[in-house]
């Protein structure tokens, strides 16, 4: 947001008292950023045939690493035959509940996945990589 133009920006309810929170605040409110405010169950709907669903994090968050594991987790949708998932920086912990909140369904069955945490050993656990079962994993990286 310091360095790219940002109009729109979706966030959730966590670690509103950390000081990266503080500074996020400070910068919206300097910059003018519309900022949104989700939960689990949203839809974002982007254009007609476009549309963002919220899949995580519920209302009773985790405690351990409460950044981490109450970061956003949604689901891209693309004229119902495209569909991407993106995690965050969620842990195995967050990935054994939202598992779970979605064992009877298949929506976190996507196409690509982008994997948790930037590809570390605390997420993308194997019974997680099944349950979206994605044609391609994506692991965001930064190089110095």
């Amino acid at each position: 947001m310091e360095e790219i133009k940002v109009k729109n920006i979706a966030v959730c309810h966590q670690g509103k008292n950390s000081e990266n929170y503080q500074k996020y605040k400070k910068i919206i409110k300097e910059k003018n950023i519309k900022d949104i405010v989700v939960k689990k169950g949203d839809e974002i709907l982007i254009e007609n045939n476009l549309k963002i669903k919220i899949l995580w994090p519920k209302e009773k968050q985790i405690s351990e690493n409460i950044l981490n594991n109450n970061s956003i987790v949604l689901k891209i949708n693309y004229k119902n035959n495209f569909s991407m998932i993106f995690t965050g920086d969620i842990e195995k912990i967050a990935e054994k509940e939202i598992i779970n909140e979605y064992k009877n369904s298949n929506l976190l069955k996507s196409d690509i996945l982008k994997v948790g945490h930037h590809g570390s050993k605390t997420s993308t656990t194997q019974e997680f990589l099944e349950k979206i079962s994605p044609k391609i994993a994506l692991i965001g990286v930064r190089q110095k």
